[in-house]
């Protein structure tokens, strides 16, 4: 593995129901750099990620991080990244505050108060930092559960349909946090139906579909 990669994967195949939903996918990400998982409901992309992630196992391959398989890193893996599903991770009952301030504490991010205030300011809630989450709106509380990555010092960020049930100005900001991130050597996977637009680092594509992987492309 080349001294500037971070996450390589290798020959990745999951199977469900007798079919292969992740097929002998080979892929390697370097510093400052997002891969993108493009494609349709149903074609892999949550799998794949909830893969590299460390969330569900594989048949077959392997994932490495910094030469060494994920397996064996443990902790150190984990505290490497952060890891957003498609799943909103935010509890009704608590407000953005609070909700921001527990994610980021679990993850290894002790936030101050005027920290968390002003991650939520920036992705658009300002003011509504005290609502319980059941009373902000689709949109809202996915910026609620985004606004993590606003102080995640984190190296690998690992997003499943980030862009999704968010406005344009969202994704903008979104896809800025992603360049921002890049452009301080991190790395990003998302995984996505729609397209990103990243200023910063070096872009792969790589389509998922029903027959199986295409190419990646890279691009500036």
């Amino acid at each position: 593995m080349s001294a500037d990669l971070a996450i390589e994967v290798r020959g990745l195949t999951k199977v469900f129901g007798g079919r292969a939903v992740v097929d002998h996918i080979d892929l390697a990400v370097p510093r400052g750099q997002v891969c993108g998982f493009l494609g349709p409901n149903g074609s892999g992309k949550t799998s794949l990620l909830r893969i590299i992630c460390g969330l569900m196992s594989p048949e077959s391959g392997e994932i490495r991080w910094q030469g060494a398989q994920i397996r064996t890193l443990a902790e150190e893996y984990s505290r490497s990244i952060t890891y957003l599903g498609h799943r909103i991770a935010v509890k009704e009952e608590l407000n953005s505050l609070e909700n921001l301030s527990i994610a980021s504490g679990l993850a290894g991010c002790e936030l101050s108060p005027d920290q968390a205030k002003a991650a939520l300011a920036r992705v658009g809630l300002a003011g509504r930092e005290r609502l319980p989450a059941r009373f902000l709106s689709e949109g809202q509380r996915r910026r609620s559960a985004l606004a993590r990555l606003i102080n995640c010092n984190t190296a690998l960020w690992l997003l499943d349909e980030v862009l999704a049930s968010l406005d344009q100005a969202a994704i903008v900001l979104i896809e800025s946090l992603i360049g921002e991130h890049l452009s301080r050597g991190g790395m990003a996977i998302v995984a996505t139906h729609q397209e990103l637009h990243i200023s910063a680092g070096s872009f792969q594509r790589l389509e998922l579909g029903p027959s199986g992987m295409a190419p990646v492309e890279s691009g500036g």
